[in-house]
């Protein structure tokens, strides 16, 4: 089976920036994304857990993007000035994909 090289765009970014996020996304032409709750982890700070946070206001989400390789630095040149101030990271990896038209 043919596979296409596309980039694979993570965000992990608090809750509370997640529609920001999404219009920046949407903006920037990304063709589809998916958003998972983060349950836990461990940072700058330490590790956290949602356990014990009365809303998702002080949660985490993680966006997860196929991009094309030609469009990855336009995309991450946009989210970029939207995640320096708060806390987020962002990862890009080479992923191969087996429909590639839909990216």
């Amino acid at each position: 089976m043919q596979t296409f090289a596309k980039k694979r765009l993570e965000i992990v970014i608090e809750h509370p920036a997640r529609k920001g996020l999404a219009t920046i996304l949407d903006a920037q032409k990304v063709t589809g994304y998916s958003v998972l709750p983060v349950i836990a982890g461990s940072g700058k700070y330490g590790p956290w857990d949602e356990a014990g946070q009365v809303t998702s206001a002080e949660g985490m989400v993680m966006f997860i993007c196929i991009v094309d390789p030609t469009h990855i630095d336009r995309v991450i040149e946009a989210v970029y000035p939207f995640i320096q101030l708060r806390k987020a990271i962002m990862t890009v990896s080479d992923v191969q994909v087996v429909r590639g038209e839909r990216f």
